[in-house]
């Protein structure tokens, strides 16, 4: 797949780490690079030195998950040294990924004009909130900023409800998928071109095809669309519904009068409202779902959903963590794999959500420790010696604990 193709990691958090993680399951190197002063900030929102001594930085999970399957360095990119051996270990590499802010590497002299001095084929993916360009380029975000800053939340939630978020940091994912897909596509370009080029690459506009029906409605009917939470105009019932269980729900979506007919005759208060039509339903959603709530939390969750399949119903459980764990159909395709890793002991990792044929792609190795291949690439990429090696330590431009 992409054996042979070397990517050097810059990014931090979820969404370049997401990016390169996948091209990582898909076989390329990916060497991921921090500092020990400026590490992934999904090691740790913030340093203390009782976490430092805890080994903090290599017990938080989603670092771990997203940064599988690749090799990791420290260099201090501060300093003339650091800054050096990395244009050292750009020269050699297919791509390099980023997520700061726009300002961040111009003022290291690590933007793209200086790295493609390194390399004239250099492909460059970078992945600021707002792009590279305009007067918000140099605003800091996370994945929330992101999501609001796109006008999503505006168009998510019940219409008396404020504007409401997907998830903590949707922007992120987002982002990762849409960094995947095009280091993919420069990746092939340069296959047959043997040209790089500079992706920038705006996570909140990564977002912009989510909204577009709002930005549509704005745009040319200068109206905004009412937010109207499960409701919409094609189908009813549509929606979630309780069933036992603390915090548990189940999906029903009703798309044709025969599935009404067929569901109304598995639920007993709804038996003499058989031969509604949509539009009857529409009018009076609020008793129809109060109904099927009123059934539905009597119900187990998982027998629910199985009995309303097998009568032709699109039903779906709402799954936490645990549930997805013991999932019968992700254990038949053998979707989480389990890796060793040090100081977290033994961990589920989803599998890459493609495969080449029938079995799942094999993950490697699990995420690396802090500067665990420093020696590595280096000395063996780029020929220094143990003493040079052992200098760059009592610097401090190299090393494999976090310092405040």
């Amino acid at each position: 797949m992409l054996k042979g193709v070397r990517i050097v990691d810059l990014s931090m958090g979820w969404a370049g780490p997401l990016s390169t993680r996948n091209l990582a399951d898909l076989g390329a190197t990916v060497i991921k690079v921090e500092s020990c002063t400026n590490f992934d900030w999904w090691r740790s929102w913030e340093a203390t030195q009782e976490w430092i001594d805890d080994d903090g930085a290599e017990k938080a999970l989603p670092f771990l998950y997203v940064n599988r399957n690749k090799l990791d360095i420290t260099l201090d990119l501060e300093s003339n040294e650091g800054r050096e051996l990395l244009l050292k270990l750009v020269a050699s590499t297919d791509a390099v990924v980023e997520n700061f802010s726009g300002s961040v590497l111009p003022k290291l002299r690590l933007d793209y004009p200086e790295l493609k001095k390194a390399n004239p084929e250099l492909i460059m993916l970078s992945m600021p909130a707002f792009g590279a360009t305009g007067p918000w380029k140099d605003f800091r975000a996370y994945g929330s900023t992101v999501e609001q800053s796109s006008g999503l939340p505006h168009l998510v939630g019940h219409a008396d409800q404020s504007p409401t978020m997907q998830h903590i940091a949707y922007g992120d994912s987002i982002g990762g998928l849409n960094g995947t897909a095009a280091l993919l596509i420069a990746l092939w370009h340069k296959r047959q071109t043997g040209e790089g080029q500079f992706i920038d690459l705006s996570q909140v506009e990564c977002l912009f095809p989510l909204s577009a029906p709002g930005i549509l409605s704005q745009s040319a009917a200068k109206e905004t669309p009412p937010r109207s939470g499960h409701d919409q105009k094609i189908d009813c019932p549509h929606g979630v519904f309780p069933v036992q269980g603390d915090d548990r729900w189940i999906f029903i979506h009703i798309k044709t009068d025969q599935e009404w007919q067929i569901f109304s005759s598995l639920v007993d208060e709804l038996s003499d409202l058989n031969d509604l039509t949509l539009v009857e339903r529409q009018r009076m959603s609020d008793k129809l779902f109060a109904s099927i709530a009123d059934w539905s939390c009597q119900q187990d969750g998982q027998v629910l959903m199985k009995m309303l399949q097998q009568n032709g119903i699109a039903a779906a459980t709402l799954n936490n963590s645990d549930d997805l764990i013991e999932n019968e159909h992700f254990q038949s395709r053998g979707y989480l794999q389990w890796l060793e890793r040090a100081y977290v002991g033994n961990q589920p990792h989803p599998s890459p959500p493609w495969r080449n044929g029938t079995e799942t792609i094999k993950i490697k190795e699990p995420a690396p420790t802090l500067g665990q291949h420093n020696a590595e690439i280096l000395k063996d990429w780029l020929g220094l010696n143990e003493a040079e090696l052992t200098g760059l330590k009592k610097r401090g431009i190299i090393g494999n604990k976090p310092r405040l």
